[in-house]
């Protein structure tokens, strides 16, 4: 069937929307710490947080990245709580060790200057995903956004603390935003920390969806490719990304940054 409509309808600019506000607070009005603290405790409650595995770090302008203190779980991180590193992961500014692990983020930082938020978890979902050995398929809109942007890994190169590790991730990830990991769990790398933890937010339900339709039917029905692209565009304009964020907030616990 012919899709007819004005290009009006089609043009993700024609589709801006206002930035959002968090009980007259706009978005724009919090501090990098604050925003990644926010991400922790979203990331908490849509389940990224059932053991010390996952680490959220920022990149900073002077080159140094933000991070939070290794045993700490994402839901009682704050923005005190947040720790400045450099690239040799010592801690420049705050309290605490980093988590090992963020070394193969710097891996990613080196090769995509464009990256400035990295985001890694093993959320129920996309750890159960990652154990099939198939990768995220786009079987539906609320998937759209990882329309060719959804690397995929298929080997477990092992723990995450070398520089191998680092080598091997960061070149699976290419120039997409994120990644599947085989028997491990998902990356997401973007330029800011908002499109970051939507990513993360989308991709573990993305997951979830997929895993229950393939058990109840055993085969999905993918998205028309134009279509996907479409969608993906339009879903990860900057307003939508950023009202997403602020939208996840306010269903925290109204007990600040």
């Amino acid at each position: 069937m012919h899709r007819s409509h004005n290009v009006s309808d089609t043009n993700p600019r024609n589709h801006d929307i206002p930035g959002p506000s968090l009980d007259g607070l706009t978005g724009g009005s919090w501090s990098e710490a604050e925003k990644l603290a926010l991400s922790c405790r979203i990331l908490a409650r849509e389940g990224h947080s059932e053991t010390l595995a996952g680490q959220v770090t920022v990149r900073q302008a002077d080159g140094s990245f933000l991070t939070t203190p290794l045993a700490h779980a994402f839901g009682e991180i704050r923005a005190q709580s947040v720790i400045r590193i450099d690239d040799s992961l010592r801690v420049l500014e705050g309290r605490g060790v980093p988590n090992p692990a963020v070394r193969f983020h710097l891996w990613v930082y080196r090769r995509r200057p464009d990256v400035n938020c990295v985001i890694h978890t093993h959320p129920p979902y996309v750890s159960a995903l990652s154990m099939t050995g198939e990768p995220l398929q786009i079987a539906h809109m609320d998937a759209t956004p990882f329309f060719d942007d959804c690397a995929f890994l298929p080997e477990w190169p092992g723990l995450p603390i070398a520089d191998v590790e680092g080598e091997i991730i960061s070149a699976a990830l290419g120039q997409k935003r994120c990644v599947l990991l085989a028997n491990h769990g998902f990356l997401a790398a973007t330029p800011t920390i908002e499109e970051s933890l939507y990513l993360s937010v989308l991709i573990e339900r993305a997951a979830r969806n997929q895993l229950v339709a393939q058990s109840a039917y055993g085969r999905l029905k993918l998205v028309d490719p134009a279509l996907a692209k479409e969608s993906h565009d339009f879903l990860l304009q900057r307003s939508i990304v950023n009202a997403s964020f602020a939208m996840f907030a306010r269903q925290l616990p109204q007990e600040g940054a």
